[in-house]
């Protein structure tokens, strides 16, 4: 059973910064493709980034430039690190991987962007 528990989520001021946490168990995680997704009031579940095994990121057009993924294979954790936020990056911050044939996804960790 993979389990993933995100974690970091706040109320932050617009312009400030947050970094997210995904903790993964039952899978193995240095061998594993794992993804940041969001999804803001009344809107669809949208890709926010992916880092390989490798640790090679791939970050959506929407938030290029202010956010960062990492990850750490020997603590089976991965990152987001988000810089200048606004309040369009109000949303529920999801962690998931596709591991054997399913998609597993965490709680979710809830940011919220206000002054």
């Amino acid at each position: 059973q993979v389990r993933l528990a995100e974690s970091g989520g706040g109320l932050v001021q617009p312009g400030g910064s947050l970094r997210l946490s995904c903790a993964a168990s039952g899978l193995n995680f240095k061998i594993a493709t794992m993804g940041w997704y969001r999804q803001a009031p009344g809107k669809e579940r949208e890709l926010v980034a992916t880092i390989s095994p490798d640790g090679t990121g791939n970050v959506a057009d929407s938030m290029a430039g202010r956010v960062t993924i990492s990850r750490d294979n020997a603590w089976n954790r991965m990152y987001l690190q988000m810089n200048s936020l606004n309040s369009e990056d109000t949303a529920v911050y999801y962690c998931n991987t596709k591991w054997r044939g399913s998609s597993w996804w965490g709680k979710g960790t809830l940011v919220t962007v206000s002054s």
